[in-house]
């Protein structure tokens, strides 16, 4: 059930970036993730681009665009190995889709929301991580996918 969102000014994305980001930011939280690479779990990384209108985001100092990316997965899902990683690349991929530099980078936030086990459904049913990994164990597709 990973989820990643990047909250960003309006137009502050390359015509590029913004064609590219949500795909982009969703492969390298599938990566960190360690998901298989398999169209179930590539179905299951859900990504959103939200664009605020001119004048929505500022600063206590400038308006100077910022870029916030909120990731979401199971707990348990990303060690702090790989949520370092996670931050690192999803950054990365930020600044690349904008055409900021490295030393941007600080207007890139990155926000890890571990989502306690039991409390997420999808389907109509409540997912635990446990199944996920056993998914993910099996290498295959589920039989519904």
């Amino acid at each position: 059930m990973p989820m990643i969102r990047l909250t960003t000014p309006a137009g502050a994305l390359t015509d590029q970036g913004r064609a590219t980001i949500q795909r982009d930011l969703a492969a390298v939280l599938l990566r960190w993730e360690g998901a298989p690479e398999t169209k179930f779990f590539r179905a299951q990384a859900w990504s959103y681009l939200v664009e605020l209108p001119e004048g929505a985001q500022a600063t206590a100092e400038d308006e100077a665009p910022r870029f916030l990316v909120e990731v979401t997965v199971p707990q348990g899902a990303l060690s702090e190995r790989r949520k370092a990683g996670l931050v690192e690349e999803a950054t990365k991929t930020v600044l690349s889709a904008t055409g900021l530099a490295q030393e941007d980078a600080l207007r890139v936030w990155v926000l890890v929301h571990e989502q306690p086990d039991g409390t997420w459904g999808a389907g109509g049913s409540v997912v635990r991580y446990a199944d996920l990994v056993a998914l993910a164990q099996q290498g295959q597709e589920p039989a519904d996918a």
